[in-house]
């Protein structure tokens, strides 16, 4: 039987490798984009020449409810039953606390969590019985961070989320997990200073970012492991060890 993956913001940075690592053990993937058509096509086509596996990139931007209703229909049209779905695709607002609008904070509540929550509410039954919902969370949801305060507060509700959905996927037979990355050598964070990265490293007890692949891992565990449930996994590196 094919299986099938759900992964939203599946195109670039840890969602890309995550969809990478998946391919690469024989899951089809769906992967969800926001606005960039050419680079979802480019790696959805890089993935199925790479690894054999069937691979849809549909447009669905997290901040837009719309977004729901064409995952949906996607998922009715081509008749696909997942085994696993990866919330993934995440926003941030980095305004100081003292110039956050309610607009902002609005935005990045919606897309981190009332859009996963009400995806999930409408396609829980494509979700075979066995399968799994893995969330990205977040080391900032755990550790408070003076960059995003709105990012912070979000991640944290995501890892909450976790830990009440157990219960209300009991009847669906379906797990659900969090990961919950430190800093993690995307190539958004490969453009911060030198000097910038430099004290982050410091911070870590293995004195490095995290590779994408390694993070990819831990999903892969998340999805596969029949037992583990209700977690949050922190990947930190050993993170403020000193």
């Amino acid at each position: 039987m094919d299986k099938w993956i759900l992964i939203t913001g599946g195109t670039k940075g840890i969602g890309r490798a995550v969809a990478s690592c998946l391919a690469k053990a024989g899951y089809n993937l769906i992967v969800t984009y926001a606005s960039d058509e050419e680079v979802a096509e480019k790696v959805s086509g890089e993935l199925r020449d790479a690894f054999g596996v069937n691979v849809y990139s549909v447009r669905a931007d997290i901040s837009d409810r719309r977004s729901i209703n064409a995952i949906d229909a996607f998922l009715a049209e081509t008749d696909i039953r997942l085994d696993g779905l990866v919330f993934n695709a995440g926003l941030t607002c980095r305004e100081p606390f003292e110039r956050l609008t309610f607009e902002d904070w609005d935005r990045v509540f919606f897309a981190n969590v009332h859009f996963p929550v009400f995806l999930l509410q409408r396609i829980v039954n494509r979700i075979r019985k066995g399968g799994s919902v893995v969330f990205t969370g977040s080391l900032m949801g755990i550790e408070p961070h003076s960059v995003s305060l709105a990012y912070g507060v979000t991640k944290s509700a995501v890892h909450a989320l976790v830990k009440n959905l157990v219960k209300f996927l009991v009847p669906y037979e379906v797990r659900v997990n969090a990961v919950a990355p430190g800093f993690v050598d995307t190539e958004w964070q490969k453009t911060k200073p030198a000097e910038i990265r430099r004290n982050i490293e410091s911070k870590v007890s293995l004195g490095r970012f995290c590779d994408p692949d390694e993070l990819a891992e831990v999903y892969k565990i998340l999805i596969e492991n029949s037992y583990l449930n209700g977690e949050v996994v922190v990947v930190d590196g050993g993170y403020s060890y000193k």
